[in-house]
């Protein structure tokens, strides 16, 4: 099946929580005559949107996974990825971006930019992905444009340009007037379905001109026709506009703004062709991928259906039929009965099922095109991987994934438990790189890490439901790190006399602190008196003895190790005597390069009404939080803070009592910190008390 690439768009909808991405997608998923009725987030009907299938999705009226679905609008056939507005499911965001040739932004008319548009706008930015914004909630009392697409200025660095005006707003909003083609536009009929096209309001003409010419001048500068008619006073002809706001957006130099309201179904339709317009099909986006067999040098994906394939899993699902891969292909086609290869474990896979997703639902189908976005059944695969066709081994980049920074520790309650929980673990790793799974050899206890609270929070809920795996969570543990804040020299001699041979191995050198990565091995040994052959014994013990500080048992980072000297056995040293003197060198070294402990640093964002912002900001200074600055909108203020995460626990329940439930907060990982001396007296003393216990 060869698609005509012109014709598709792959698409994220990406926003802060509650602006209404999920509603959003409802109301696409209609238009373009996917779903014939439409159901809410919260659903009286008990039904719960489209794109929220998982059954905790519908309780909490949040989205935890990234939904794929597909629709056509006017010959175009638009591939939709609705994602996640939490910090805490922030890979299922990456993952999306990772793969989509562009996105909108939906911005909430009253809370405008807040921390998450933030997140998620780095996050396009990272991926070079063009976007629309969209201001969503026009009807919302307190609904101002305007001053949204001020924020989209000044605070996400954005040349936001309107192409759009409101007729009329809040309670009020009745339409909008299209600038491209200076007309007023209203959505009759009870779900908007109706659009009725008509000249502009006399109220709104003068407003109308001058918005205008604002986007005349944006875009004049990437087209030179369009620059022309311009100096000559001409009639613009829209296709003209089109195309240079087409490629205004695609050179990421502007971002073309909308409005309108999904609630009210207002606007929808004017989004869908502005997708079709002016965000790219998958030939206007370069992508690239790294030979495997050439070195990993850089090589340019060709988009062409026939050369051979390659494609990127970028997520993995546990169907009710087993796992299900979804896939982007690159070049290239893929048909029922086709082998694959996987380029990461050299593995060759017949593709058995190929299915096309809406949300929880799939069609079957036989083959699929170069730029798509499609499933594959049965396949066994790791989230990231590349498949190619037999005669190429290339791998796609692969994507940014943060480190996890809070911790659980989780028991089954029996042995049925024990072996659910096991399944649930092995499911969940594979699906999420940021939800990580080990064992503590000491407490023999299974800890879980993941990006916050409620992301673990989910991942414990989803085994009890999937897996009927019944567990008891300890308290939270926070993700410290230790590290050393100065030079110290070891020279240390690992012998071991034992019947037979022996071991032995001498190691001398320096640690130090690295300030810009987690652990660095300089090798300076000269004359051979570590034979060459053990240098990576050294290494290696090195790496052991990091696992684990003797402050608090965290793990060891920021730190340079290198060996200058040293000394062998001709027939006691081995690979393990040096992988010992490495360790015994560094637990001489540690306690005079004077460790300290480091703690996760929260950016935190408090939105709430003002009247509650001195009981916020003196909550977060308990907290031993320090405030970056406060942001006031009418009457409603952001308190923006960088707070210890070991503080944060139970936070919100403080903050709803505060403001009588009426402020909410985002939080996400920004930085490593040293913790204060009485803290850091107190986690030293938790660990000892814990080791005598053991």
């Amino acid at each position: 099946m060869k698609n005509n690439l012109e014709k598709v768009r792959n698409i994220g909808i990406s926003a802060h929580i509650d602006s209404g991405k999920t509603t959003l997608t409802e109301r696409i998923l209609f238009y373009t005559q996917r779903i014939h009725a439409i159901h809410e987030v919260r659903g009286k009907d008990g039904v719960g949107a489209t794109m929220d299938s998982m059954e905790l999705e519908k309780e909490r009226g949040i989205t935890i996974q990234s939904a794929a679905t597909y629709c056509s609008w006017k010959d175009y056939n638009i591939n939709i990825i609705d994602t996640p507005g939490h910090v805490d499911f922030t890979i299922e965001v990456e993952r999306a971006l990772r793969v989509l040739d562009g996105a909108v932004l939906i911005l909430c008319s009253v809370g405008g930019v807040q921390s998450q548009s933030i997140t998620v706008n780095r996050q396009m930015t990272r991926y070079k992905v063009p976007r629309i914004a969209f201001i969503n909630k026009c009807d919302r009392t307190g609904a101002n444009p305007y001053r949204v697409t001020r924020q989209l200025r000044d605070k996400l660095d954005l040349n936001a340009v309107m192409i759009q005006i409101p007729i009329g707003l809040e309670g009020d909003l009745q339409g909008m007037v299209d600038l491209v083609a200076m007309k007023a536009v209203y959505f009759d009929g009870a779900q908007g379905e109706q659009i009725r096209t008509e000249d502009i309001p006399v109220d709104l003409r003068d407003e109308a001109e001058s918005k205008r010419e604002e986007l005349l001048d944006a875009v004049s500068m990437f087209s030179d026709e369009l620059m022309e008619a311009m100096l000559e006073e001409a009639d613009i002809p829209e296709t003209l506009l089109h195309d240079a706001i087409r490629r205004a957006t695609l050179s990421l130099e502007l971002t073309p703004v909308m409005l309108g309201s999904a609630y009210k179904n207002k606007g929808i339709q004017l989004l869908l062709d502005a997708v079709a317009s002016y965000l790219p099909c998958p030939t206007d986006i370069e992508n690239t991928a790294l030979d495997l067999n050439k070195d990993e040098s850089e090589v340019m994906v060709s988009h062409n259906p026939d050369d051979p394939l390659v494609a990127l899993a970028f997520k993995l699902e546990d169907g009710r039929y087993g796992q299900l891969t979804y896939i982007r292909t690159y070049q290239g086609t893929v048909h029922k009965g086709d082998t694959i290869i996987n380029s990461r474990t050299g593995k060759k896979t017949k593709v058995g099922r190929l299915v096309r997703m809406h949300a929880n639902e799939m069609e079957e189908i036989e083959g699929t095109g170069s730029g798509d976005i499609v499933a594959l059944f049965g396949i066994d695969c790791a989230s990231g991987d590349t498949f190619c066709s037999n005669d190429l081994n290339w791998s796609m980049s692969s994507m940014h994934v943060p480190a996890p920074v809070i911790s659980l520790a989780i028991k089954p309650v029996d042995n049925k438990a024990q072996i659910n929980m096991s399944k649930a673990l092995n499911r969940f790793t594979k699906e999420d790189p940021t939800f990580r799974t080990y064992v503590d050899h000491e407490t023999s206890e299974t800890i879980i890490s993941g990006m916050g609270e409620l992301h673990l929070e989910v991942y414990v809920e989803r085994m009890k439901r999937e897996y009927k795996a019944l567990v008891e969570v300890g308290a939270p543990q926070v993700a410290y790190r230790e590290t050393i804040t100065q030079r110290a020299e070891f020279n240390y001699i690992h012998k071991k006399q034992t019947g037979g041979s022996g071991q032995f191995g001498r190691v001398s050198g320096f640690l130090e602190p690295l300030d810009d990565g987690e652990y660095e091995f300089v090798d300076q040994i000269v004359g051979g008196v570590i034979p060459r052959e053990f240098i990576s014994s050294c290494d290696k013990g090195f790496q052991k003895a990091l696992e684990k500080g003797t402050l608090t048992g965290a793990p060891i980072t920021g730190i340079r190790v290198t060996i200058n000297d040293g000394s062998y056995h001709a027939v006691d040293s081995s690979d393990v005597a040096f992988q010992q003197a490495a360790i015994g060198a560094f637990r001489q070294g540690y306690p005079k390069a004077v460790p300290v402990i480091m703690e996760p640093i929260m950016k935190v964002a408090v939105e709430g009404p003002s009247e509650f912002q001195g009981a916020v900001m003196g909550s977060l200074n308990q907290r031993r939080g320090v405030i970056i600055g406060t942001l006031e909108e009418s009457n409603y203020t952001v308190v923006e803070a960088e707070m210890p995460l070991a503080e944060m626990f139970g936070y919100s329940t403080t903050l709803r009592s505060l403001t009588q439930g009426k402020a909410e907060f985002t939080m996400e990982f920004s930085t490593y910190k040293q913790v204060p001396k009485s803290v850091a007296e107190e986690l030293i003393k938790n660990f000892a008390s814990q080791k005598k216990e053991a």
